[in-house]
């Protein structure tokens, strides 16, 4: 089963942007350590952010990476913000090939 989740913030839920930032590390971290992985992750909006060096999840998003999950920064977001230079884990890519994940995925989960 091809399984992929979506990040579209910074944040985890909708609310306290501190309390937010405090949940995505240890979901995250979680995903890492679990034994079923998603195929991809794909990021959007300011969930490119987490990608970038200074990034208080890099640990667990290299992990996930070096596990073998694709992770797929939308571009346009990624200018949009300048931090394209400064992503460091995963790669950078269109919403062209992130449709396509969410169209030919079994499940998608969005954080």
């Amino acid at each position: 089963m091809r399984k992929a989740v979506i990040i579209n913030s910074e944040f985890m839920g909708v609310g306290d942007e501190e309390l937010g930032a405090k949940l995505m590390g240890p979901l995250l971290r979680k995903l890492w350590a679990a034994e079923t992985k998603p195929e991809a992750i794909l990021f959007y909006n300011s969930g490119v952010k987490l990608l970038a060096e200074g990034s208080p999840v890099l640990d667990a998003l290299n992990g996930l990476f070096e596990a073998g999950v694709d992770l797929i920064a939308c571009g346009t977001c990624c200018t949009y913000f300048g931090i394209t230079e400064r992503i460091v884990v995963g790669r950078i890519n269109d919403m062209q090939e992130i449709s396509e994940v969410m169209m030919t995925a079994d499940s998608v989960v969005t954080i």
